[in-house]
């Protein structure tokens, strides 16, 4: 019975032990079509949930893209830069990462290279790993 308590009791420890990972980034995706409007968020863990839902693992490659989006997005997040959208902007993106937020547009002029990627990749997850289709 004392082998059997200890086993537990190690088994708790070591299940406590495991801390959660933190989130990357979240995009806030909104437009006019109701499959536009999505709250992505990735974890530095390997997985990603759309709209709140169940967590889904991402493949290697896309976290190692998400982490490296992540860094790129540090300093502008830290300067809080909020372009204003163009005309006929489709899509609208807020993003927040450890230290602040930056939003966008589809037509966002003067847009960094950072955000057009994350909106692909937001695409690519939203549409490829959730199946959420506009």
């Amino acid at each position: 019975m004392t082998r059997l308590a200890a086993a537990l009791l190690a088994a708790l420890v070591l299940a406590g032990c495991g801390e959660q990972s933190a989130d990357l980034f979240e995009v806030q995706r909104s437009g006019a079509d109701r499959n536009a409007n999505v709250d992505l968020i990735v974890n530095d863990g390997g997985t990603a949930s759309c709209n709140h839902g169940n967590s889904v693992a991402l493949p290697g490659r896309a976290l190692l893209n998400a982490r490296e989006l992540a860094r790129k997005l540090e300093q502008q997040a830290s300067l809080s830069i909020e372009l204003p959208p163009a005309p006929n902007s489709i899509l609208r993106y807020v993003v927040r990462v450890s230290n602040g937020r930056v939003a966008f547009s589809d037509t966002s002029a003067g847009r960094p290279a950072a955000f057009d990627r994350l909106a692909g990749f937001s695409k690519d997850v939203i549409e490829n790993i959730c199946k959420i289709r506009r």
